[in-house]
This record gives C-alpha cells, structure tokens and sequence, in this order.
C-alpha cells in the first residue's frame, strides 16, 4: 500500500482530534459561561443543556401543527379548514366520505334545511346592491364575497400582485388596508377601497395631517370606488399600530409618505373624531372631496354605541349616515397585535354582527347603512352564516392568504414569512410567483359563491341574499 496513503489517514486521525479538542473546548467555555457569567436563571442551573430549550420548542411547534393536533384542533385555524381553502384554490373538489369531523357539542351554529328545498333550475342571481345613493359616485358591488384590509409592507410586493390580479379575475374588491396605495394595488386593474388609518399612510403630509391634494389624487382614480375610515380593526382595538423602523424600506416611506428607517407609529384614534358628532362630521367631510362613498370600520365593544349613532344620523337626516360600517370581530387577525389585546378585546363577530344589524333595522336604517362583515370568515358556511345574520356584504384576509400559499406558520411580525406572502425580505420573495397564485384566488372566491349558494338553495331560498336569521339554528 502506498505510502502516501498512511499519511493521509495520519492526517485525517490528527484533523479529527483537533476537531474534538476544539468542540471540548467550546462546551467548557459555554459551562463556565452559562454557570457563573449567564443572567439566564435556567442557563445556570442547567449549562449547555439549556440551550436545547429553543430547539425543543420550536420543534414542538411544528409537531403540534402537522401531527398532534387533530384535522379540527387548531386554532387559529384548523387544518380541515387550511386544507378547504387549499383545495378551493387549487379547483379541487372538496367532497368528503364517512361523515363530518366536526363535534355537534361544539357547533357554534347550523341551518335550518328546507324540507322541500329549491332546485338548481329555481336559483336565481345574487342581486346587486348600490352602496353610497348620495354620492357623485356611487358604487355597486359586483360580489357578495371580497378581499378585506391587508396593507402593503405587512404583506409582500408579490402577494399584493398577485391579489391584485386574482381579485380581477373573481370580480370582487380589494382592500388596500392602512398602509396606502403601492403600484402593485394596481397591477391587476381590480376595484380598490382605499382605507385610511390613523396614521393617514398614503394621504398625509410630512406632519401626519390629511392632505386634500392627495385625496382627490386617489378619488380621481378609477380603480378606487370607496373609502373605508378605519376606527379599529379586530386584531388591536382601540389600539394603534407600529411599523418597525427595520420594516421602513424606501419604496414603503414613499408610499406612506412617512421617514425612512424610523419607526412609524400609529395613534389610537383619528384626531378628527373624538365623539359621534365629529366621526359624522369627518365622514361628510371625506365624501365631499372624494365625491365616493365613504364609511368605517370598527371593532365593537359596546353595540349601544351604535344606538347613539343611529340616533345622531336620524336627528341630522339619512343623508349625513355613512355609506357602510364594517363590523370586525375580535377574531380578525391579520395585524400584529399584543396578545392581551387579542385575547380579551372587542366582541366576537358571531355577536357583533346580528347585534349591530338588528340595531339598524330597529332605527329604519338597514337599507340606508349596508353592513360589511369581517372576522375571521373564510369558508362558504362563514360567508353564509354572514348574509344571515345580517351581513350585505362579507370580507376576508387569512381566507386570501391561505389562497395564496400561507401555511400559517405564524410568523407574520417577524419578517420570516417561509412562504413570502408576509415578509420583505427580497430572498424569501423571490419563491412566490404571483402569475402562478392569481387564478388561486379567482377559485377562491368562484368556490365561497357557489357553495354559499348551495347553502341556500338548501335552506329554500334562491339566492344567499334571501338568507335571515330564520335560516340559522344554534
């Protein structure tokens, strides 16, 4: 045998030993740092050891999600639900054999089948609805089922292309969220509501104030056919939010007219608005320089608060009501939030939204104010419990994003989004495709009509605006 190969398993022997030595080395002065320099309590009782306690858990993470939890377990969201969405998207069909997974000690809701139900021959089209009579501009809907508020910088530059797309080929609207109007709003050509937050993001001036020019840049749009103020969402209510000054790239300050590399933050409220009156004052305001319809979204803690404003716009006359009020329930979910806002905040909308609707039917004013509903309302049942409870129209985001390739690994806030719909990291956008997801969402919300419909027709009604609250049992 040659003698060169001796030596270079000599070698090998003494590479391999330095190796170890080094490693050895490092572990002892892991302990000694751990044990006696750590301002770890867990890190000094138990050195090197303690490290492992990260990986454990987001190793329990992952199995908690993909094998311990049962199809229905999960929450947010439970895989059965996921896995409708995906399959919706894909154009799959979603039949099941051997009976539902859900428990009937559970179920929050059912409807009431006809027992005679309607044939397929006796549906009839969904009738369209006009939201805004007394505005230069109004605007009619042509979907019961659309796209609720997820700004750009939350989600990626690709995954607003590709919703933008998607919700052109649906036919339904797209919700800008807060954060202000970005070129890829627009790359699809959809119809747009354009929310303003707190923060004024995209029609604010360098102090924050609202700046008329850059309003009626936007009214002038076509694209834009509403104007949604938010007042709260469901993820934070009654709390402002803050955009990391990591997250302020170039192109988000321009777009939200705010300082690059600074955090940016929201208030709680619109300093317009500090009681009905001005909230009613604002809105009138808005809509006379837009000349679209304008209303608001909030979360409810308290419906007679809508009682007050029923009164404030039956004094003033019908004209002065806003032109929509979205109800988000505190299952809305999207933003980042602190948890004890998320936990124990607002009313879920499965409250909010029968409440609110009956309070408006009471003051005669149902017709006048069409009610959007926001919540956590993903599927066909969601969307149809929706329209009867009260619902005009219902909105969703998560349902938009598992649509799109959202696995929800819950790391929206962090910036490691693995899918690239939530993040801004160029790397991990680069594996999201938006040609490849907008036929996604056009399948989406082609599956949440037709199943809503075929709801129904089950429930002896011709199309879901016939649904009430007859049709649900509990």
């Amino acid at each position: 045998m040659p003698d060169n190969f001796f030596l270079s398993l000599d070698f090998l022997s003494t590479l391999f030993v330095f190796l170890l030595g080094c490693i050895a080395l490092a572990l002892i002065l892991l302990f000694l740092s751990d044990r006696f320099y750590s301002k770890n309590a867990i890190r000094r009782n138990y050195p090197i050891l303690a490290w492992l306690r990260p990986l454990t858990t987001e190793l329990g993470e992952f199995y908690r999600r993909y094998i311990a939890f049962a199809d229905r377990e999960e929450l947010p969201f439970s895989r059965a639900m996921r896995g409708w969405v995906k399959e919706a998207a894909d154009g799959e069909k979603d039949t099941r054999g051997f009976g539902t997974k859900i428990s009937f000690t559970e179920r929050p809701f059912y409807f009431r089948n006809a027992a005679i139900p309607l044939n397929q021959d006796e549906a009839e089209d969904t009738p369209l609805l006009t939201i805004g009579p007394f505005c230069q501009h109004s605007y009619t809907p042509p979907s019961f089922f659309n796209m609720s508020a997820m700004s750009f910088g939350s989600l990626s530059a690709p995954a607003i292309e590709a919703l933008s797309m998607g919700t052109e080929l649906a036919g339904c609207w797209l919700n800008t969220g807060e954060g202000g109007l970005a070129p890829y709003h627009l790359k699809g050509n959809p119809d747009i509501v354009f929310e303003i937050g707190t923060a004024k993001y995209g029609v604010r001036d360098k102090d924050g104030n609202l700046c008329e020019d850059k309003l009626r840049e936007l009214a002038a749009l076509p694209q834009i056919k509403m104007f949604e103020l938010k007042l709260s969402q469901g993820a934070k209510p009654g709390k402002g939010g803050v955009l990391p000054a990591g997250k302020v790239t170039e192109e988000i300050a321009k777009i939200r007219n705010i300082p690059q590399g600074e955090d940016s933050i929201s208030p709680n409220r619109h300093d317009e608005v500090a009681n009905i009156v001005q909230l009613l004052d604002f809105i009138e305001y808005l809509r006379n320089i837009t000349g679209k319809p304008v209303g608001f979204k909030t979360a409810l803690g308290d419906p007679d608060w809508i009682k007050e404003l029923c009164e404030e716009i039956t004094a003033r006359g019908e004209q002065s009501a806003p032109d929509f009020i979205t109800i988000d329930g505190a299952e809305g979910g999207t933003g980042a939030s602190p948890m004890t806002l998320m936990d124990h905040s607002a009313m879920s909308i499965r409250k909010a939204l029968p409440q609110t609707a009956e309070i408006l039917e009471k003051y005669d004013l149902k017709g006048r104010i069409p009610l959007i509903a926001s919540g956590k309302l993903v599927s066909a049942g969601d969307a149809a419990w929706a329209m009867a409870a009260g619902a005009d129209y219902v909105v969703s985001a998560r349902g938009f994003m598992f649509s799109i390739g959202c696995i929800m690994a819950m790391k929206c806030h962090t910036d490691k989004c693995p899918s690239g719909v939530a993040t801004n990291d160029p790397d991990r956008q680069k594996a999201f495709i938006p040609n490849d997801k907008k036929e996604k969402v056009q399948n989406y919300v082609t599956r949440i009509r037709e199943q809503a419909a075929t709801i129904a027709h089950s429930c002896g009604v011709p199309h879901v605006r016939a649904l009430n609250a007859s049709h649900i049992g509990k």
